[in-house]
């Protein structure tokens, strides 16, 4: 099994039948042994009517005892050793699946740590829980075809050999069957293919739609949009349902030809030999040789069908992996040096120019335009955007991040004590945390835990409630103490009373360094020294908060709305 510390090696990413061949040479003599015990597993069990038409002809048929004893202890050994075969088989394929499972998961982890913070700007977040729960797991399940899948070939070659030392006729009719079956059944695993893409996008989306509705209920609430995602999830959710149906129906004609067609074929061959018995042809052992070797046939088909449908699948899944995988972090070349004190940041995209020792707000009916700029600003998305001059692009992006720190409203939190979740790898004293904390009007959050700082949180803040998370987010960007805080929504979980202190203490922690928040809450924007209200992801006016709510309609109808939202949550309080 891969080692849980090991190196996963260097995933092929050409495609996606491409990475499932990596996968199975990575375990190259797991996956050949697992090939090996199929193969003899199945042989044997071929074996077995081979074995039954001796007993019947030279021990039944002859009288003869000692000879009916001998085949019969043959019979029972081959059972009693495929048998073990079959345990070990089964515990081959396993581990091949699981190795398979634990390494795809650890290309993915090892590539969304490559990706970093670029990570959530790439893809969606229900595009990862998509692929870390359902591609994974079918990924690791389509390796059976490494097993059964190999020693469906080699019996059903094997058998067709037996058969020809009984009857050539009945020979060729078994070796034409297989190309029949592939003929009937792979345009199928092509529409299977096709119907499965689609459904895995489709689900991506009704996920990503879930962790946006569960994320912003709040906002969503005090915006009157709750209802317009509402139906955009039924929608999503009615096309993903039909989607869905497609991909049964195609999978249920699969799995009816895997059980209908070896049973056909069954009793096409079985018509064929007794016709054969009956004109003396053949011998009656030989008869239920023939009938043996084409009911153990029924199970290498099966197989050979099955691991067909589970590679098609597969396939699909690992499409989707490698889609991940190609996925590259932002290029960094950057060998300029930054500027040497504190300087404006400018992005000539939207317009905004970001003053040092200002406290910036950035104001949008669409928060994602703000959201865009701080990306920009923040060196996380190409841009032309510069810092005192200098192009943000050509300056080292480690430079950057030592100086520039972009705090997310919605970024992970890990599990841990408090402190050293606050204070990250850094050794902060008490003093600072504690002036953190009351920046962050966090008190009550260290009051509240069993331990104060020591206590334990949970993954992403579980045994937090949301203002809870925010605000220890807060502390935590805080205490890393940047030249340059970059804060998205930081207040927006907050309730008006709460949020209005953090505003003022943010302001006064703050005080002659630079910051930036995008927010449309009034509380906030009126502690903030200057105001660019966007429009479509433009400049439409700069000011103070107060200025903006005389000079600017749009500006006053979106904050008054934001108002109201308040007003209504404290109204329901």
């Amino acid at each position: 099994m891969i080692d849980a510390y090991g190196d996963p090696g260097e995933p092929d990413r050409r495609g996606g039948r491409r990475y499932l061949g990596w996968l199975v040479r990575r375990q190259a003599a797991r996956s050949a042994a697992g090939a090996l015990i199929s193969s003899v597993w199945m042989v044997l069990l071929a074996a077995t009517p081979y074995l039954l038409s001796r007993a019947v002809d030279d021990g039944l048929a002859d009288g003869d005892r000692g000879a009916l004893l001998g085949w019969t202890a043959a019979l029972f050994g081959v059972g009693a050793f495929n048998a073990w075969l079959s345990i070990m088989r089964h515990r081959t394929m396993t581990r091949v699946r699981m190795d398979a499972n634990f390494r795809t998961v650890k290309v993915l982890i090892d590539q969304a740590v490559r990706l970093g913070a670029a990570l959530p700007r790439r893809i969606g977040a229900g595009e990862v829980v998509t692929i870390g729960v359902g591609d994974v797991q079918t990924i690791s399940t389509s390796l059976t075809v490494v097993g059964p899948g190999m020693g469906a070939v080699v019996a059903y070659l094997v058998v067709a050999g037996l058969l020809v030392s009984v009857s050539v006729p009945i020979a060729v009719v078994v070796l034409l069957g297989m190309p029949l079956i592939g003929v009937l059944v792979g345009p199928l695993l092509g529409r299977l293919q096709g119907a499965e893409t689609e459904y895995r996008e489709l689900q991506g989306v009704l996920t990503a739609r879930i962790t946006d509705l569960a994320g912003g209920l709040r906002v969503l609430n005090g915006l009157g949009g709750k209802g317009l995602v509402a139906d955009a999830f039924r929608s999503d959710s009615r096309r993903l349902r039909a989607q869905g149906y497609r991909v049964g129906a195609v999978t249920s004609w699969v799995q009816a030809l895997g059980v209908g067609l070896p049973t056909l074929f069954l009793a096409v061959v079985t018509w064929l030999a007794a016709r054969l018995a009956a004109q003396g042809a053949i011998t009656v052992g030989e008869l239920v040789a023939v009938y043996g070797y084409v009911a153990v046939l029924v199970m290498p088909v099966a197989f050979f069908i099955e691991c067909g449908y589970q590679v098609s699948r597969g396939v699909v899944a690992a499409r989707r992996v490698v889609r991940f995988l190609r996925l590259e972090p932002m290029e960094d070349t950057g060998t300029r040096e930054a500027p040497a004190g504190p300087a404006p940041l400018e992005d000539p995209e939207s317009g905004v120019r970001v003053l040092p020792g200002r406290l910036t707000a950035l104001a949008g009916a669409r928060p994602a335009d703000a959201v865009a700029v701080v990306d920009r600003i923040g060196r996380y998305t190409p841009s032309a955007a510069t810092w005192g001059g200098v192009p943000l692009a050509e300056i080292p992006a480690a430079r950057v991040r030592e100086r520039i720190l972009v705090a997310d409203h919605e970024a992970d939190l890990f599990a841990g004590p408090l402190r050293e979740l606050v204070s990250g790898s850094a050794d902060r004293d008490d003093e600072a945390i504690a002036r953190a904390v009351r920046t962050a009007v966090a008190e009550d959050i260290v009051r509240g835990l069993p331990d104060g700082l020591d206590s334990p949180v949970d993954a992403q803040g579980r045994n937090l409630s949301g203002g809870q998370r925010q605000r220890v987010r807060l502390v935590r960007a805080l205490l890393a103490d940047p030249e340059v805080l970059l804060a998205v929504e930081p207040t927006s979980a907050l309730d008006a009373h709460t949020e209005a202190r953090v505003a003022e203490r943010l302001r006064e922690e703050r005080a002659g360094r630079t910051t930036v928040v995008t927010t449309t809450s009034p509380l906030v924007l009126d502690r903030a020294d200057v105001v660019h209200y966007l429009v479509d992801g433009k400049v439409a006016a700069t000011g103070t908060h107060r200025a903006l709510l005389e000079e600017e309609p749009g500006y006053r109808s979106l904050v008054a709305r934001d108002e109201d939202a308040e007003d209504a949550e404290e109204a329901v309080r």
